[in-house]
């Protein structure tokens, strides 16, 4: 991790049935980054520097995925239940109040997280999504071509885990370039991290349960706060790549106001993985985002 990270602290802690890695560095309020797949926590390795000089910065793995440990798969790990373990390990960390901002996976438990325990979360930044009952219903033949992997690891087990087996490297890279949209977008040190974590077949069926909990368990949720008008109370900053933006489709600010009162948000260049190949855009509009709503807050009381 010095590779990525030379100035953070590692974080390994077992709270909620999961033994957590990754990174932590910074002091000032608390902001909680969630990576997406088939990333790691080193997907914030061009973010989290910078938001280090005023921010502690948690970066964890999902769990599941890279090397957190679950202690057992079952009951699944949907998004509500990576948000109550991920709500824990920051209380570990001295937490009781902190920002989310999530890219892709982590942005699907980040919303949980804030919608299932509002006194924790004082404010919110989705990366490249929104929520997955809009996405589902948004799908179509381009939506299908480009993600087929939603339907793919949603298969039932273990089908999909014994055909990823056959090429985790092939797979993973042809998911990358497909993302950016050139595998060389991503630097040669990072690839090789997310091939490792990807060639174990523990982190293979953690991140197939993931997309299995997204159609099942994760989208009746959606579908049951949706009927019930629940919202996020916390400010909401949302980013997406114009080259994913779509003439007859709303936009993610209209998406996301469906969910939440306080939403801002904007187009940057680069492709999916936003994080990785636009930072300094998504600095940006995090730092001052982060300033306006955790400066004046009770963020960070322990």
């Amino acid at each position: 991790m010095a590779t990525f990270y030379p100035e953070f602290r590692t974080l390994d802690v077992e709270v909620a049935g999961v033994r957590f890695a990754g990174v932590v560095g910074g002091s000032g309020p608390p902001v909680l980054l969630l990576h997406g797949y088939p990333q790691t926590h080193v997907a914030w390795r061009k973010i989290a520097p910078a938001l280090a000089g005023s921010h502690n910065v948690v970066i964890p793995d999902l769990p599941g995925y890279g090397a957190s440990r679950p202690g057992a798969m079952q009951p699944r790990w949907t998004k509500r239940r990576a948000a109550e373990a991920l709500l824990s390990l920051m209380q570990a960390c001295g937490h009781q109040r902190f920002a989310v901002v999530g890219h892709d996976r982590g942005a699907r438990v980040g919303y949980r997280l804030a919608l299932d325990h509002p006194e924790a979360v004082a404010a919110y930044m989705s990366l490249t999504v929104v929520p997955t009952l809009d996405a589902m219903a948004a799908v179509d033949a381009r939506f299908a071509a480009k993600n087929f992997h939603w339907f793919f690891f949603a298969q039932e087990a273990d089908l999909p885990e014994r055909l990823l087996a056959a090429a985790p490297d092939a797979f993973l890279d042809r998911a990358i370039a497909t993302m950016a949209g050139d595998l060389d977008k991503v630097e040669p040190a990072a690839l090789e991290a997310y091939r490792r974590a990807f060639r174990d077949p523990a982190v293979r069926h953690a991140v197939c349960e993931d997309y299995r909990a997204a159609l099942c368990e994760d989208l009746a949720l959606d579908t049951a706060d949706r009927a019930q008008g629940r919202k996020l109370s916390c400010p909401v900053r949302v980013l997406w790549p114009a080259t994913e933006a779509r003439s007859d489709h709303p936009t993610p600010i209209e998406v996301w106001s469906r969910w939440a009162d306080d939403v801002t948000g904007s187009a940057t260049s680069g492709g999916h993985l936003l994080p990785e190949e636009a930072p300094d855009e998504v600095l940006a509009a995090l730092q001052p985002f982060l300033r306006e709503h955790l400066a004046g807050d009770r963020a960070g009381s322990h």
